[in-house]
């Protein structure tokens, strides 16, 4: 039985605008107030979340996606937790059998649970790799760390979207099965089904935004393989 935890997330902010003589022409001729206002990004939300949840953040640009990631990163640390940020992950400027792995059966092996199983690529430095191949070394660095929380911001934007949903497929059954909660915001909404999420939250402007769970189909996730198509069946029927 995992454990839940709550999270507790209220963030505004106030705005003020300078005046000087140019900018009270231009509140002038356009007919814009310059009175001073408050923003709220989060208005004293709640959120269940529990260890080894896969958690699935969404929304436009500027919605406040990555103050959210931030804010859990921040909470899960100070609870113990021990956070990585996927996209903190430095390379070496040498061979990826050089960088990983207390010794070469260990990098092996590292390297081959998020499928980097070519030999070739072993001797290969970072910048030799492309973007895919770049982001599964990130992981196999992240499962050697040990930590229990996984985020990762703008997540695989760069990717083109057949990579993304393979690598998101791959990372999210590589978070459950060793038991880490990974936490990943960005703009495209074409990955529930490869992530098959316990937690989706799509924000919108302002404090506005969606929560949904998914348990059953997170659960399914964690206990067997599952299919693209499972997961999605699942989610369709609201379960």
């Amino acid at each position: 039985m995992k454990e839940m935890h709550t999270y507790k997330i209220d963030k505004r902010f106030q705005t003020r605008v300078d005046r000087c003589e140019r900018v009270l022409e231009v509140a002038e001729g356009f007919g814009i107030g310059l009175e001073d206002k408050e923003f709220v990004v989060f208005d004293n939300l709640e959120l269940q979340i529990a260890d080894g949840d896969v958690v699935y953040i969404n929304g436009q640009s500027g919605g406040g996606k990555t103050q959210l990631l931030r804010e859990l990163s921040v909470q899960m640390a100070a609870r113990g937790r021990k956070v990585v940020n996927l996209d903190e992950v430095t390379f070496k400027d040498e061979p990826l059998i050089r960088q990983i792995g207390t010794d070469t059966n260990d990098a092996i092996r590292l390297m081959g649970l998020t499928g980097l199983n070519d030999a070739y690529l072993w001797v290969r430095k970072p910048n030799e790799l492309s973007d895919g191949q770049r982001y599964r070394l990130r992981l196999a660095k992240v499962i050697e760390s040990g930590a229990n929380v996984w985020v990762a911001d703008e997540f695989l934007a760069v990717l083109d979207r057949t990579s993304a949903k393979v690598i998101a497929y791959s990372l999210q059954k590589a978070a459950r099965q060793y038991g880490a909660t990974l936490i990943v915001a960005t703009t495209h909404t074409d990955m529930v089904d490869d992530l098959g999420p316990d937690l989706r939250i799509e924000k919108r402007y302002r404090e506005k935004l969606r929560v949904d769970t998914f348990a059953e189909a997170g659960r399914q996730a964690a206990e067997r393989p599952m299919t693209r198509d499972e997961i999605n069946d699942l989610l369709l029927k609201g379960i």
